[in-house]
């Protein structure tokens, strides 16, 4: 079978017998034509390790835009959407590769990037709330740093979603798993504050202002985007004279971090992040040395002893 109607087969397997999300299914057509666009329509059983090794080489000289090389975990991903290919190959009795036979490439883990109280309280302190917009991006900064909220899940979320009584709500994270949210008395003062200065019927919780559009009955159209939340996010951390690269994924390590420094267990973080596997979690384990020489200085029987 030719690899461009297995690919089309796969990816109509991943919706509906997988029901995986747009997003996800986009991602992997994008990888996966990737591989066509260096070696052509081929027969599937044609895809083979010195194939693959040779596509690793053009994905590595192909670059970005910032860097004349491609990063190794985004060659991974290329390399994850072929081997589920693969795998459903097998599943179809579609004559392919053993996809155990993809190695994916080593990697090294990021530094961990997150705001302290100070800076946490310089950010907040940067929105004019006596605006609407700026009312929407507190009750945004709140929600971030209460929740762990991934910033496409935030874009996601309608007013209906969010239980400002109960400060609770469900998420679809990653792999379409639900998850329990849960939000800080502050974030849901904000929030209140955001929704009760709103005037518009719109269905997102967060939407755009400004422009010449006007909102519509659902404001689909004007529902914040993520891109829109990295720039505002971005703006008010060098308006507040923050020195770190901030994000919303800064917000979300805030958020673990938060959590493991005021005596969380790793398991319990793990849940409240929506992270499948634990060794996920577990680069948030750095932020807790700190606390090993205070407790060695505590409970060790000489640490204390004078020479």
């Amino acid at each position: 079978m030719k690899f461009l109607k297995a690919k089309t087969d796969f990816l109509e397997y991943l919706e509906i017998e997988q029901n995986r999300s747009q997003r996800t299914i986009a991602n992997y057509d994008h990888y996966l034509t990737r591989l066509i666009d260096f070696a052509g329509d081929i027969d599937v059983e044609d895809v083979s390790p010195e194939l693959i090794r040779k596509w690793r080489l053009w994905l590595n000289r192909l670059g970005t835009n910032t860097s004349d090389t491609m990063n190794p975990l985004t060659i991974n991903y290329h390399l994850i959407a072929l081997r589920s290919f693969l795998k459903f190959c097998a599943k179809r009795d579609i004559a392919a590769m053993n996809p155990a036979k993809i190695e994916l490439a080593r990697t090294h883990r990021k530094q961990v990037t997150f705001l302290n109280e100070n800076e946490l309280s310089l950010l907040f302190a940067q929105p004019k709330t006596n605006t609407i917009i700026g009312l929407r991006d507190r009750a945004i900064l709140e929600l971030l740093f209460a929740s762990g909220l991934r910033v496409s899940e935030l874009v996601g979320l309608d007013r209906d979603h969010v239980n400002l009584k109960r400060r609770e709500f469900m998420v679809r994270g990653k792999g379409e798993k639900d998850r329990l949210v849960f939000i800080s008395q502050e974030a849901a003062y904000w929030m209140r504050c955001y929704l009760d200065k709103r005037t518009d019927n719109a269905k997102p919780l967060f939407v755009r202002y400004g422009g010449n559009k006007k909102l519509d009955l659902t404001g689909n159209f004007n529902r914040l985007t993520a891109r829109s939340i990295q720039r505002l996010i971005k703006r008010y951390a060098l308006m507040g004279g923050i020195t770190k690269h901030v994000s919303p994924h800064t917000m979300r390590h805030s958020f673990g971090t938060d959590l493991l420094m005021n005596g969380a267990d790793l398991r319990t973080v793990q849940v409240m992040l929506g992270h499948s596997n634990v060794s996920t979690t577990q680069i948030y384990t750095h932020i807790t040395d700190p606390h090993l020489k205070s407790a060695y200085e505590k409970y060790h029987s000489n640490s204390n002893q004078e020479l």
